[in-house]
């Protein structure tokens, strides 16, 4: 597994009671995606203010008006990416970096994508701390996805689109997987994962979830 060792500290405890509630309460059963999210220190992910809040069973604000996802979202999204440690994968709105650090833990390389530069920059700071060296990030528009990279086993988008954006599919590899929250309001979505294959693509819903708004060339202007 890339990244640091298994932290232990004052938050120790909590991480614990976190993972048991995404095992036995949310029916999270990836013990690889468990086990990465055991591992990773959340709280550093979060603003001090709110640090004990960190493993609580919620999203949480982060700068700019973003926010860091509930655990449940971040182990289920990456649970449907059914990563085995030798993807490529592509993530659209790092956000806080967490979901970054996660996807990192468990596949080759991560390729991450943020609108906004000030929190692209936080982010390579605290996935730097941690002794990733399976990330590249930049800032920009999510999506229109890298071309430079494709093509991508799998892809993750953390924010809430009006539909599906065409360019994450083509730069996906045939059998790629897409987890995308869509929705024609921006307060709420579907989870969706997309599937390529040669002729397209299929999609199958995951059920409701919110996430802030996917902005971009083919999200919401």
């Amino acid at each position: 597994m890339n990244g640091a060792a298994p932290i232990t500290d004052e938050m120790t405890i909590p991480r614990m009671r976190m993972i048991e509630r995404l095992r036995d309460h949310y029916k999270i059963n990836d013990e690889r995606v468990l086990e990465a999210m055991l591992k990773l220190p959340r709280h550093i992910f979060v603003p001090e203010a709110i640090k004990s809040q960190a493993y609580n069973d919620n999203a949480l604000p982060i700068s700019s008006g973003q926010t860091i996802s509930q655990p449940f979202i971040v182990a289920r999204m990456t649970e449907l990416l059914e990563l085995n440690g030798d993807e490529k994968v592509l993530e659209i709105g790092a956000g806080s970096g967490y979901q970054t650090a996660v996807l990192a833990s468990l596949s080759r390389r991560v390729y991450a994508i943020e609108r906004l530069p000030n929190l692209a920059a936080e982010v390579e700071i605290k996935i730097n701390s941690l002794g990733f060296t399976n990330v590249v990030l930049k800032a920009g528009d999510g999506t229109d996805g890298w071309d430079t990279y494709r093509p991508y086993d799998a892809m993750l988008v953390a924010a809430g689109g009006p539909e599906v954006p065409l360019p994450l599919v083509e730069q996906l590899k045939i059998g790629g997987r897409l987890v995308i929250p869509i929705g024609t309001d921006q307060r709420k979505q579907d989870l969706y994962r997309v599937v390529r294959s040669k002729t397209g693509y299929s999609q199958q819903n995951f059920g409701p979830c919110s996430f802030v708004p996917l902005i971009g060339k083919h999200g919401w202007s």
